[in-house]
C-alpha cells in the first residue's frame, strides 16, 4: 500500500490537463533516464529527481502560457527599453569653463585664538549654515585665527566663466568678506581675482581674472526649463574640485527670497557647490547653484538655483555700473488670503496687500493707503505678493506706472513715479508712549475687543486719521491674534473713527460669516480675519 502524498494546493481542471500533458511528455521523453536510475544510490536517484523536478517548475510558468487558447505575451515582453541620461558628452563640454573659488580675509583680533569664529563676524552667518562647529575650512597646519596680515581661508566655492577675457560668475555670499579670491581652473593653473560687483539681495557676484582665450559656459534658457526634466550640477563640494552630480528640477518659482523665484532640485549640492553651474542635458547653464535646505549642514534632498535670466541681468549691471539699480514705490506688503479676499468683496485671493506705507516715498505722494490692495501693476497682473517686488525692481528709477488699486470695496488706478531703492532700512517704533494709558470700555464688543480712542498728537504721529488702540483682548479678538496695543483701522472696506462707531459696527455684525480687521503693529498693517463671538 502506498501512502498518499501530501497535496499543497489543489489544481483547477485546466492545470490539471496541463499536469497530465506534461507527465506524459516527462514518461515518453526520460524513459530511458527514468529506467536508469533504478539502478542508482538512493541518494543519488534523490538529486536526480530533484533536479528533473526544479527543471519541470521553471517550465511550469511557460507550459501555463502555452495552454491558453489565445496566449498573450506578458505585458514586460513588449515594454520599451528605458534609457538614462548619459551625462559625460556634458561634462566635456561645460566642465573646463568650472572654477574652484577660495577665499580669504586678513585676521581681526577681535577674539581669542583658535576655535570658531567670533559671532559678530558678518561671515559667521553664512558658515555657520554649512559647517558644524569647530569645523570651519582652513589651510593645514594654519591657526584659524591667524596673526597679523596673515589671510585666513574663510572658505571654498564655484563658479563658471562667462566670457574668454576672464569674466566669472559666482554667488555673493562666496566672496562676502573676501580680501583675497582665488579661482582655480580645472588644469590647476590659478589666478588672483578683482570683485567687480556683487549683490546681496539675488546673491549674485562677478569676479575678473587676468587671462584670455579661456573656456566659456553656454547660457541657456531658464524659462523653458520644465519641472521634471534631468539637471546636473558640477562644482567643489566639500572643496573637491570638478565633482559633478545629477537629478531633475522638482519645482520652479520657488519664493524664498524677494526678488528670485529659484529653480528647485534634487541634485546633491553641498558647501562649495555655491556658485557652481546648474546645466540641462544640452548643456547649457539654466542656473547658479546657491541655497540648500538642511538640519545638518549637508544635502538633504532640496537644493535651490537662482535662474540664470535673473543672475545673467543682475551681471550686466554689475560689469557697467559695479552695483544693481534698482526701482522702489514705498511700501511694505504681504499676502492677500481667501480669508481676506472675500469680506472684502475680491473675486479671487491674489494681489499685494499694503502693510505699511513709507512717508516719504513714492507710493506715500501718489495716496496709496494701508489697507489697499494693489492687483496690477502697470497692466501685469499681481497674482502673489512676490510679484510686486520683482516688477517694482526691475522698472528703470524715474518711470511713471499705474498701479491698479482695490481700496474700500472700489477699483482705482494711481499713477506712481519709481525712485531708485536705497540701502535696507529697519526702523522700530512703539505704538504707545512709556505711561501712556487710555481709558477702556466698560465691556468687551462683540469680537471680545476693548478699544479706546486715540489723541491727535499720536495720531498724527503715526500718520493715521482715525483708528483706536486695543486696551483688552478675549474670546474671538484672542483666537484671531490680535494683541494689547494694536490699532485698528477699519473693519472690512468701513474706517474705523473711534470706540463708539467701532462698537456700533462691530454689533451689527452678520455673525455667520468670517470679517477682516485692518490692523496695526509697529510700523505694519495686516488683514486679520475674525468671526463675531455668538450670543
Amino acid at each position: 500500500m502506498s501512502a498518499e502524498k501530501p497535496c499543497f494546493f489543489r489544481p483547477t481542471p485546466h492545470l490539471e490537463g496541463v499536469f497530465q500533458r506534461i507527465e506524459l511528455m516527462t514518461r515518453i521523453r526520460f524513459a530511458p533516464m527514468a529506467t536508469a536510475t533504478e539502478a542508482l544510490h538512493p541518494s543519488v536517484r534523490s538529486a536526480v529527481i530533484g533536479q528533473a523536478l526544479l527543471g519541470l517548475a521553471l517550465l511550469f510558468p511557460l507550459a501555463t502560457v502555452a495552454a491558453q487558447p489565445n496566449p498573450t505575451p506578458p505585458a514586460n515582453v513588449l515594454a520599451p527599453v528605458v534609457t538614462l541620461p548619459d551625462f559625460t558628452e556634458l561634462v566635456e563640454k561645460a566642465g573646463p569653463a568650472v572654477v574652484n573659488i577660495r577665499t580669504a580675509e586678513r585676521a581681526r583680533q577681535t577674539g581669542p585664538q583658535g576655535g570658531d569664529p567670533d559671532e559678530n563676524d558678518q561671515f559667521y552667518e553664512f558658515f555657520k549654515r554649512f559647517f558644524p562647529p569647530g569645523q570651519m575650512p582652513q589651510r593645514p597646519g594654519q591657526n584659524p585665527r591667524g596673526r597679523g596680515d596673515e589671510p585666513v581661508q574663510r572658505g571654498v566655492g564655484s563658479g563658471f566663466i562667462l566670457s574668454a577675457d576672464g569674466y566669472i560668475m559666482t554667488n555673493a555670499h562666496v566672496v562676502d568678506g573676501a580680501d583675497e579670491i582665488t579661482v582655480t581652473m580645472t588644469d590647476k593653473r590659478e589666478f588672483k581675482a578683482k570683485l567687480i560687483g556683487a549683490d546681496a539681495r539675488t546673491d549674485v557676484a562677478l569676479v575678473k581674472i587676468d587671462a584670455h582665450h579661456l573656456p566659456v559656459v553656454k547660457i541657456g534658457d531658464s524659462s523653458r526649463l520644465k519641472v521634471g526634466e534631468w539637471v546636473a550640477a558640477i562644482g567643489s563640494p566639500f572643496g573637491l574640485e570638478n565633482t559633478v552630480t545629477a537629478g531633475i528640477v522638482s519645482a520652479k518659482g520657488r519664493d524664498t527670497g524677494d526678488y528670485l523665484p529659484f529653480i528647485q532640485t534634487d541634485v546633491a549640492v553641498n558647501p562649495g557647490n555655491s556658485g557652481g553651474p546648474l546645466l540641462n542635458l544640452r548643456g547649457e547653464v539654466v542656473g547658479i547653484n546657491s541655497q540648500i535646505y538642511s538640519r545638518t549642514g549637508g544635502f538633504m534632498g532640496i537644493s535651490f538655483a537662482i535662474p540664470i535670466d535673473e543672475a545673467i541681468s543682475v551681471t550686466d549691471q554689475l560689469r557697467a555700473n559695479g552695483r544693481v539699480v534698482r526701482g522702489r514705490i514705498g511700501v511694505g506688503i504681504t499676502e492677500v488670503t481667501k480669508d481676506v479676499a472675500e469680506p472684502l468683496g475680491l473675486s479671487k485671493a491674489s494681489g499685494a496687500l499694503v502693510r505699511s506705507v513709507d512717508p516719504t516715498g513714492p507710493a506715500e505722494k501718489a495716496g496709496l493707503e494701508v489697507g489697499d490692495i494693489i492687483l496690477r501693476f502697470e497692466g501685469r497682473p499681481i497674482e502673489k505678493s512676490t510679484d510686486l517686488p520683482r516688477l517694482v525692481g526691475a522698472t528703470k528709477p524715474g518711470t511713471k506706472v499705474t498701479l491698479q488699486v482695490w481700496h474700500k470695496g472700489v477699483m482705482r488706478d494711481l499713477q506712481v513715479t519709481v525712485a531708485e531703492l536705497e540701502a535696507d532700512r529697519t526702523t522700530r517704533t512703539s505704538d504707545r508712549k512709556p505711561g501712556e494709558r487710555a481709558a477702556p470700555a466698560v465691556t468687551a464688543n462683540a469680537l471680545g475687543l476693548i478699544v479706546s480712542d486715540l489723541n491727535e498728537e499720536r495720531r498724527s504721529q503715526l500718520r493715521i486719521k482715525g483708528g483706536v488702540l486695543v486696551d483688552g483682548v478675549e474670546g474671538a479678538a484672542a483666537r484671531a491674534g490680535i494683541q494689547t496695543g494694536d490699532i485698528l483701522l477699519a473693519l472690512d472696506n468701513v474706517d474705523i473713527t473711534g470706540p463708539k462707531q467701532f462698537n456700533e459696527l462691530a454689533a451689527k455684525l452678520d455673525r455667520t460669516r468670517a470679517h477682516v480687521l485692518l490692523v496695526r503693529r509697529g510700523d505694519s498693517a495686516q488683514f486679520v480675519p475674525i468671526r463675531p463671538q455668538t450670543r
